[in-house]
This record gives C-alpha cells, structure tokens and sequence, in this order.
C-alpha cells in the first residue's frame, strides 16, 4: 500500500491544483467541520465501537467520579496558575483543576470535537471519555508535489498511522479535579515481504503528544497560549521506580506515597492496553483486564505478544492490580482473578510493562 500519493490520479489534479501548505504546527487532527473524524481504516472501526468501558452489569461500585478520602498530596513538580495547575513525574503528566468533574465534563467534551476529533466513548457516570481514531495530517510529508496540489488530492495521502486519546476525570480530596490524558496509536505495516497486504498494530504511547493536548486543554479552561508553555515546560522532580520481588512476588517500586502513586499506575494502565473495569481507591485496587487492542484476529495484540498468546487465547485475561503505600514508598503488585497472589510469568511481564512505562 502506498501511504503517501496514487500517482496515476495526479494529472488529472494538476489543472485544479491551488498552491497550498499546512501550517508550521505538528498537529493537526482538524476535519473539514467541527466533530467530523477522520477516515478510519476498516481493521479499526470495530474497535471504535467496543463499549470498553462498561462495567458488567451496568453497577458502579467504585468509580472514579465518587472518591472518598485521599492521602495528603507531596507537593512536587507541580506549577499552578489561577485554578489550574500541572504535575509531572518522569514522562507523565497531569492537571489538578479546582473545579468540580461536573462542571468540566462539557468543556473537556467540546474540546476534543474542536481538535478534530468524535468521541467513541462518553461515559461522565465513570469519568471516562475517549475519542475514536483519527489521523494527525500534520505528519503528511510536504514534498513539491503535495505542496503544490494541496488539497484537491488531500484524500489520496496517507500516514499510515491513527490516534486515539482517552481522558480520565477523578475527584480529589479538596473537591477539585484531576484530569488525565493518555494516547494510544497504530501503524500500518506490511505483512509480507512481498509488500502486497497490510496490517495494523499498535505503536508505543507518545508522552509528548499527551503533553500537547494537556496544554491545549489549559488553553481551553482559560490559560493563555504563553502562560500554558511555561507551565508546561517546568520541570518534574526526580521520582524512581523499578522493577523488583517480594518473597518471590513481582512488584513494581515506586518512591512516592499513595497518591501520586496511585495517580501514576492509573495513568500507565490507561497508556499500556488494560481496560479498567472498575477500581477501589479506598483499598488501593485497579481491576483490569486485557482487551486486544487490533481487530486483526489473526495477529496477537501488543498484550498478547507479550504474553505469548495464540489465536486460540481469546478469553480475557482479568487481573488487580494494588498499590500499597507506605510513607513516600509505594509497591504495586499482580493479584490473579480472585484476589491471590500471582506469581506467574504473566505477573513478572505485566510488573515489567508497568514499571517501563513509569520511568
């Protein structure tokens, strides 16, 4: 598949072509009207539609918009302005706003339609938004016969690569929000050495681009254009994790207490594939399981080439996940299904995804 020009096509547009560029900015999600997505490619509409993040049963019974109490914040790599601040721990970061998650639900909602963007999933009883897959054109290369037909072939040119961002809305202890976004994307890739077919599989998260759309949302709540950079380039302070075991348990370390721990392995679990069925902040436990992140059955998703999984391991693969502090150390451990320890292969590789993930 050619992803970037079908040249037979091109001069027939040469007549009709006005000479035209994007903008200097690295992104561009932006559709023709406000709220129109971008053409998915067919292996991903499917997942599009996936209701993800229903609980069974249609029963919340922990989620994340009826926090109790929380442990008291360190107040670390964190720059505010007005309402609105920002904290960061290695690559990740996240907003602490004073509003209620009510209040923030509609504007967070406008903000991804106005970035280019439909939202596949819409659940404000979870805290949970997430967008369906969409192409950022800005990495559309602008070579002299792009620059010069513009966008009387736009349609013809392809990355080869999709994004979708899921937004998570907390409550915290002061009555404010924390709000968290987290990117996953694809890329098409060929499947052969002949080069004749493709496929789609998923790419690593890219905290910058989690970064970007953070700052935006700022802009969005009231920050201006400067002041969000400058909050957005202050630095984080040093905060460690690893990989380890306790009597023969894998566990990830974590060198911060409870709450930006917890903050943190929520976030990574977004980024990493887990769909968070529902979570339990009082007894510190995410309940997770594994949901194939491509409509390709017949190529395992990333979870499922970690685990070394077959066509024939189609069962969801549930776990919990705690987090356990003490003082500024916290360890977050694997339990299997029904509460036990798991000390399987499968543990080991899900501590090491985590534990990468938080670095």
């Amino acid at each position: 598949m050619n992803h970037f020009s079908r040249l037979s096509l091109l001069s027939l547009s040469l007549a009709l072509a006005a000479c035209t560029v994007l903008d200097g900015d690295k992104i561009n999600y932006k559709s023709a009207s406000k709220g129109t997505s971008l053409e998915v490619p067919p292996d991903l509409t499917q997942l599009s539609r996936e209701t993800r993040y229903a609980v069974p049963g249609g029963a919340v019974s922990a989620s994340s918009f009826q926090l109790g109490q929380v442990t008291q914040t360190v107040p670390t790599a964190t720059t505010s302005l007005g309402d609105v601040h920002i904290e960061r721990s290695g690559n990740q970061r996240w907003l602490v706003i004073n509003r209620p998650a009510d209040k923030l639900w509609e504007p967070v909602r406008d903000f991804w339609q106005e970035n280019g963007f439909l939202l596949a999933i819409d659940q404000a009883n979870l805290g949970i938004m997430e967008t369906d897959w969409a192409e950022n054109r800005a990495k559309i290369p602008q070579d002299f016969i792009r620059n010069t037909l513009g966008k009387v072939i736009d349609s013809l040119y392809s990355t080869g690569e999709r994004d979708k961002f899921r937004t998570r809305l907390e409550r915290n202890a002061s009555g404010g929000t924390d709000v968290f976004i987290s990117h996953r994307g694809m890329i098409e890739v060929y499947n052969s050495s002949a080069k004749d077919t493709t496929v789609w599989q998923p790419r690593a998260a890219d905290p910058e681009l989690e970064a970007e759309f953070l700052r935006r949302l700022m802009v969005k709540l009231g920050v201006s254009q400067e002041q969000s950079k400058a909050l957005l380039a202050a630095g984080a302070s040093p905060s460690s994790s690893r990989a380890a075991a306790i009597n023969g348990q894998p566990v990830v370390q974590i060198d911060d207490g409870f709450d930006r721990a917890w903050r943190r392995v929520g976030l990574s679990l977004d980024r990493t594939g887990f769909t968070v069925e529902d979570r339990d902040r009082a007894q510190g436990v995410y309940f997770v399981r594994y949901v194939a992140p491509t409509a390709d059955k017949a190529e395992p998703g990333f979870l499922g080439k970690l685990f070394g999984a077959s066509k024939a391991d189609a069962a969801p693969l549930k776990y919990r996940i705690t987090v356990i502090s003490q003082g500024a150390s916290t360890t977050v451990s694997v339990l299997d299904a029904g509460g036990k320890p798991d000390t399987s292969a499968n543990a080991q590789r899900i501590v090491n995804v985590i534990a990468d993930d938080l670095k």
